[in-house]
C-alpha cells in the first residue's frame, strides 16, 4: 500500500512540472516561459528520459507479476512527456518556441550590420529557415549571416569572404557589453572558450531593449563599455570566436540585459528587422542581401 501511495505522489509531481512548464511556455511568456523551455530542454528532457526507462522495467515487472499496471502506465505516460523535449536538443524533432511574431511587442527595424552584399545563413520566422535559432526563446528571431565564399571546408579563416569585415552599428544606443580577447578559432572546432565569443551589445535608444552581435575577431572591438554609438558608426570586425562552425556574424534582439541574465537563452527574444535592403524586412535562408549605401 505505501509503494502504491507514493507513486502517486510521484505521479501528481509529473503531473505539477507538467503543467506548470508548459502553462508559463505557452500563457504566461517573456522571462517565466524562456526559463521554462530551457528547462525543460536542458534538464527535465535528459531527466524524463530516465524515467522513461524506469518506468518501462517496472511495467514489464509489473505485467509479468500479474499486478495492477493502470498507475505504471500513467508514470510511463507523463515521464515521455517530460522527456520529450530532448528530442529538439538531440534534433530528432524540431519546434520553434511558440510565439507569434505579430503579439510580441516591441520589434525594431534597423540598418543592415555589414556594408557588403551578404548571404544569410539563418533567419526567419519558422524552424525550416532558422533552425538553430527558432527553438530557443531568446534567439527566436536571430539571424546569421556570411559572405561568399563560405562553407569552403578550409582551415583558414581568410578564405571565408566574411572574415575580417567591418560590423557597424545598426540602431543608435548604449553600449553594455564590449569584449575581443578570444581567440578566433579554427573553423569547425569546438576550442571555443564561450558561446557567444567576441561581442558587442548595445542598449537601443527608441525602445530600450537590446541588440546583441557576437562572434567578433580578436582585438577588433573599438567601442567600450558607456560608449553612445550612431547608426553606421564602426563596432568591430567579423571573426571566428565563440561557438562557431565559420566565421559569421550572429545577431539578435531580446527585451533583457544579456549581461545581468542568469543564463543566455533565458530571455525573451524579440523581433528584427532591417530598413534599406532588397527582399523581405526579416529576411531568410539563403537570401541574397544587398544593402543600400
Amino acid at each position: 500500500m505505501k509503494i502504491r501511495k507514493l507513486g502517486i505522489i510521484l505521479n501528481c509531481i509529473m503531473a505539477v512540472v507538467l503543467i506548470a512548464l508548459w502553462g508559463s511556455v505557452f500563457l504566461i511568456h517573456g522571462i517565466p516561459g524562456a526559463a521554462a523551455w530551457t528547462l525543460a530542454i536542458l534538464v527535465l528532457g535528459p531527466i524524463g528520459v530516465i524515467l522513461v526507462f524506469v518506468n518501462l522495467i517496472l511495467l514489464i515487472i509489473y505485467f509479468v507479476k500479474k499486478k495492477n499496471v493502470t498507475q505504471k502506465i500513467i508514470a510511463l505516460l507523463l515521464s515521455v512527456f517530460i522527456a520529450f523535449p530532448t528530442l529538439m536538443l538531440f534534433n530528432v524533432l524540431q519546434f520553434k518556441y511558440p510565439t507569434k511574431i505579430d503579439e510580441v511587442k516591441p520589434s525594431i527595424t534597423v540598418r543592415w550590420p555589414l556594408k557588403e552584399k551578404t548571404t544569410v545563413g539563418w533567419g526567419g520566422d519558422t524552424i525550416k529557415t532558422n533552425s538553430p535559432h527558432a527553438r530557443w526563446a531568446s534567439e527566436r528571431w536571430a539571424y546569421d549571416l556570411v559572405m561568399k565564399p563560405t562553407n569552403v571546408g578550409s582551415k583558414n579563416l581568410k578564405d571565408y569572404g566574411i572574415y575580417d569585415k567591418e560590423v557597424v552599428a545598426p540602431v543608435a544606443g548604449t553600449i553594455v557589453a564590449a569584449y575581443d580577447k578570444e581567440k578566433d578559432i579554427a573553423p569547425n572546432t569546438d576550442n571555443f572558450r564561450s558561446m557567444e565569443g567576441n561581442h558587442v551589445y548595445i542598449k537601443i535608444d527608441k525602445t530600450g531593449t537590446f541588440l546583441l552581435l557576437n562572434h567578433l575577431k580578436q582585438g577588433s572591438v573599438i567601442v567600450k563599455v558607456g560608449n553612445h554609438v550612431k547608426e553606421g558608426d564602426l563596432l568591430g570586425r567579423v571573426g571566428n570566436s565563440g561557438s562557431t562552425s565559420e566565421p559569421h556574424l550572429h545577431i539578435h534582439h531580446q527585451r533583457q540585459d544579456p549581461t545581468k541574465t542568469i543564463y543566455p537563452t533565458v530571455a525573451e527574444g524579440l523581433p528584427l528587422y532591417f530598413k534599406d535592403i532588397n527582399g523581405k524586412r526579416m529576411p531568410e535562408k539563403g537570401s541574397i542581401i544587398v544593402p543600400n549605401k
